[in-house]
């Protein structure tokens, strides 16, 4: 099965190959993402979307838009290192494989005495930090980690969806939620890389995807990723999901996590704390599916997360007319939170996790989050490039 590369190095290795998502499924158009701007862009305007997919594209966007600062001194390129990682983190402030990304980028090639490096780097830090003399020996590190962070992220798809198999049973009725396929990962996806092996499997599954709104997501991009490897997809409004569930037309729900926090509960795209209630109120097992970078180990509940806003157009503006007056307030968040007890279990590439929930370990130390810097960047109310970003009104408020 031939499943689609949402992100990958540019055939010269200048810039970032990008699927561009606002265009499907109309249209297929890949762009090569060559600066800072660009990236910041492509992410902040969903053009790469999926916290997994965010995260590599993140990573690799670092790479090229270092590349033109190569010929700087050490100083003033370390400074360009860490102002174009801070542009980059704050983004999107929900997903938390950007922040776990870039940091896993600049621990890489932090200096002598900076903080601490993951033991899955395969040199200890004072034999790298000590032999990066020159940017171009930064860049060329930089380069080999962001290649290692999709070779990993590939990896680990297959191994959520070997682990994910065994729960969906023969000529099964999966529900999904927005996307978390191949579009939004490195690899064969997270919620549907279960889905892709049953599929392999000669399982002979169907899924629903909801659409999505406001951006449509399911519609767009979760139908058009499963039909083109001819696995049966029937789009849903919405509102239709709990119908389909009453009727008993639906066997289990599997969606994926923009982030999770200690206790279990998960951020994901708005709609999916809806879909896991009307499941729990029907016996429906709702499982989510990501990756262990996933994991924020540093927040302790869902109440913690910090929620992207979105602007008021896509609620106001869609259907390319106005469809909302303009007297009337929007809110627009991004992500809802669901909380653990909804949650059947948990599928990552390490295993099934079922409550109560334990991840400490989980990942054998490939996060190298730092709990300061997601702390600061939680505190910093908007993205340098965020200039979407509108706030929850108030009730009486403009």
């Amino acid at each position: 099965m031939q499943v689609i590369e949402a992100v990958r190095w540019s055939p010269d290795g200048g810039g970032v190959r990008v699927i561009d998502q606002t265009k499907l499924p109309e249209q297929f158009e890949e762009l090569d993402l060559r600066t800072l701007e660009e990236v910041c862009e492509a992410i902040l305007g969903l053009v790469v979307r999926g916290a997994p997919a965010i995260g590599i594209a993140g990573a690799m966007g670092l790479v090229v838009s270092l590349q033109p600062h190569a010929h700087l001194p050490l100083g003033e390129f370390r400074a360009k290192l860490a102002e174009h990682a801070a542009r980059l983190r704050e983004t999107r402030p929900t997903a938390v494989n950007l922040s776990w990304a870039i940091d896993r980028m600049v621990q890489r090639v932090s200096e002598p005495g900076g903080p601490p490096q993951s033991s899955k780097y395969s040199a200890p830090p004072e034999t790298l930090s000590s032999s990066l003399r020159t940017p171009s020996q930064i860049l060329a590190e930089l380069r080999q980690e962001a290649s290692a962070i999709l070779a990993e992220d590939r990896a680990m798809c297959r191994r959520i969806g070997e682990h994910g198999l065994p729960l969906i049973p023969a000529n099964s009725h999966i529900l999904t939620h927005c996307n978390a396929g191949a579009l939004a990962t490195g690899g064969i996806g997270t919620a549907l890389a279960p889905i892709y092996m049953a599929a392999e499997a000669g399982r002979n599954v169907e899924v629903f995807a909801d659409e999505t709104r406001p951006l449509f997501q399911g519609s767009r991009l979760t139908a058009w990723e499963l039909s083109r490897v001819g696995i049966p997809v029937t789009v849903l409004a919405d509102s239709v999901a709990a119908s389909l569930m009453r009727a008993g037309r639906v066997d289990l729900v599997i969606v994926g996590a923009d982030r999770i926090a200690a206790n279990g509960d998960v951020a994901n795209k708005i709609g999916t704390y809806a879909v896991a209630v009307a499941a729990r109120y029907h016996g429906i097992p709702f499982y989510v599916a990501a990756p262990s970078s996933t994991f924020d180990p540093t927040l302790a509940s869902g109440d913690e997360i910090e929620i992207e806003q979105r602007a008021r157009s896509e609620i106001a503006n869609g259907f390319g007319r106005t469809i909302a007056p303009d007297s009337a307030r929007v809110a627009n968040p991004a992500f809802d939170i669901t909380p653990a007890e909804l949650i059947t279990a948990i599928i990552s590439d390490t295993g099934v996790h079922r409550a109560p929930y334990d991840f400490s370990g989980v990942g054998d130390g490939q996060q190298c989050i730092s709990a300061a810097k997601i702390v600061a960047a939680k505190k910093s109310n908007r993205s340098v490039c965020a200039s979407s970003e509108v706030p929850i009104p108030a009730p009486n408020s403009e």
